[in-house]
């Protein structure tokens, strides 16, 4: 193959000839260089030698318009002497580009880890409760507890559900550490905000405390994050010195005496559902929203049950419908059942929607999801009716863990009815309680409840046979 001496002016004029795919002008001053054209007008420079074993090979070095001949040149005499010694320029190449890209790797996951915000982790880290199961009790957590992460992080803004129109959610506790770089969550920065946060809401910060100490620990197991965050971020004297110790919510309960007052005027409310609602709570001592979200599918009438919600069972719980209760839920169901109004029901017609029951057991027309949403008004106005002191919504089921001892209920009973966890290790590995046993204490109790209030009530008024007429 001939060689010529490349210039600028050679280099500039060289072209592919018609009908070919590519054409070659070999260089005399660099061995193995030369100026490649193609059919599409493209040109480049590229080096073609032998290795020691008689292998040929070709390398394209670069397009004529980013290197210069000289370059051009340069390079092909650094092939060369790679091949001299031993080496394949391609296999060195590969290794090169290969270090590059591992190097540029290291760079980003280093700048990713750099400007990695608490927030962004916490939403991984969010993810990963919500999709494993814990280590501990072998389960799912629980909506609560995914709630508590979710409330103790949030900005705050949101319109609130339960108070009055136009006020708004505050920020969690953990909403100011947020936006920081996971590499400015140091002992100093921790420490700071504890003792405002203690200052401010001291048991809010303690168990905001605990979900940031369990949120660094997994960090620090993850190869994302691992070695970001510093152990005495949770750890340092200087932070645990200013966790608040957790304190129960001073909390009331009705007394025996105070019973008659309460049914009274419970049960004069105007509104059923209210009412239903207040005697159901304290009747099973059940939490708030288990029996806010109590559906009719989760109501046996049949064999004498209730399934609730459970913030520690996330299948729930059955318990017993004791007596009493299913002749107030009874009448809810014929009131919910019952068909409105001609004029209600054209009203429902003329918005093309078709009437039919509530599947909530405790609704409301006028609440966002149907359902009761704020019992405190109709308790309060019935506490002051009865001169009785402020109690809250979560009293009442202090209240029937509390009463119930009138009546000698084994502790494990009340508890099982409550929804506690096991607090003993018979409790939690030797007691199968069945619902026959439940019931029959949870019956003495309301029966009691009822003596003390004045309640005349008769157990045949609660069978499902009856009907309105």
């Amino acid at each position: 193959m001939a060689r010529v001496k490349l210039t600028a002016a050679r280099v500039r004029d060289f072209a592919c000839e018609p009908g070919k795919a590519q054409a070659f002008l070999w260089d005399s001053e660099a061995v193995g260089l030369a100026l490649r054209a193609t059919a599409k007008g493209t040109r480049s420079y590229v080096f073609q030698a032998s290795l020691r074993d008689g292998r040929e090979f070709r390398l394209t070095i670069g397009k004529s318009r980013v290197w210069d001949i000289s370059q051009a040149r340069e390079e092909a005499r650094r092939l060369q002497r790679l091949i001299d010694a031993g080496h394949d320029p391609r296999e060195k190449k590969r290794a090169t580009m290969d270090a590059d890209r591992a190097a540029a790797e290291v760079r980003r996951q280093a700048a990713q880890r750099d400007g990695a915000t608490v927030r962004e982790t916490w939403d991984v880290y969010l993810e990963y409760l919500r999709t494993t199961i814990s280590p501990k009790t072998k389960k799912p957590r629980s909506a609560r507890y995914l709630a508590d992460h979710e409330a103790l992080a949030s900005p705050g803004g949101e319109p609130r559900k339960r108070a009055r129109k136009g006020t708004k959610t505050t920020a969690g506790p953990l909403a100011v550490l947020m936006p920081l770089r996971l590499t400015d969550l140091t002992a100093q920065r921790v420490a700071a905000w504890l003792e405002v946060e203690t200052a401010q809401r001291p048991t809010n910060a303690a168990h905001a405390y605990r979900l940031l100490k369990a949120f660094i620990r997994w960090s620090a197991g993850q190869d994302d994050y691992a070695g970001i965050i510093g152990t005495d971020a949770w750890q340092s004297p200087k932070v645990t010195g200013l966790v608040p110790q957790s304190k129960a919510k001073p909390g009331g309960s009705l007394q025996r005496e105070q019973l008659a007052a309460w049914f009274k005027a419970v049960r004069e409310l105007d509104n059923p559902v209210a009412s239903a609602y207040l005697q159901a709570t304290l009747i099973t001592g059940a939490r708030r929203e288990e029996m806010a979200a109590l559906r009719w599918d989760d109501v046996d009438f049949r064999w004498g049950s209730l399934h609730l919600a459970d913030k520690v069972e996330s299948e729930g719980r059955l318990v017993p419908l004791s007596p009493y209760l299913a002749s107030l839920l009874l009448d809810l169901k014929r009131r919910n059942d019952a068909p409105p109004n001609v004029r209600t029901l054209a009203r429902i017609e003329a918005r093309g929607e078709k009437w039919k029951p509530s599947p909530w057991v405790f609704s409301s027309p006028t609440a966002e999801d149907g359902r009761i949403a704020e019992p405190r008004f109709a308790h309060n106005r019935a506490l002051a009716a009865a001169g009785l002191p402020h109690l809250t919504i979560h009293d009442l089921r202090r209240s029937f863990g509390t009463l119930a001892e009138w009546v000698e209920c084994p502790v494990g009973i009340v508890a099982q009815i409550q929804g506690h966890a096991p607090s003993a290790l018979a409790e939690k590995h030797y007691r199968r309680r069945p619902l026959d046993l439940l019931r029959l204490w949870h019956s003495k109790i309301e029966q009691w409840m009822l003596e003390q209030a004045g309640v005349d009530f008769k157990p045949e008024q609660a069978k499902p046979g009856l009907r309105a007429v």
